[in-house]
């Protein structure tokens, strides 16, 4: 069973900005986690609720940042970017 994939704002402001290929992976990715959301990486500390998957687009490294709702079966999309200071900048917003 799929589940209900809405987005942040921060995720859509960052997908706005990337170019098709790399829009196409992004779309791909957030299929793969709507039918099996566990695909992602727990992460742990300040980022506790959040998991990330990793993906290659153009020969780099992709993260996408979601949270999960069980009881509504919600993915809720964070952020999405290449990996270098990604972390950070969910630390900082």
């Amino acid at each position: 069973m799929n589940w209900q994939v809405k987005q942040s704002r921060r995720f859509t402001r960052a997908y706005k900005k990337l170019n098709n290929q790399v829009a196409k992976d992004v779309n791909k990715a957030v299929l793969n986690i709507s039918q099996n959301p566990s695909i992602g990486q727990a992460k742990k500390g300040d980022l506790a609720a959040l998991h990330v998957y990793k993906f290659y687009s153009q020969n780099q490294q992709y993260l996408l940042g979601y949270t999960l709702e069980e009881i509504p079966k919600l993915i809720y999309l964070e952020a999405v970017g290449p990996h270098e200071n990604f972390y950070q900048k969910l630390k900082r917003n």
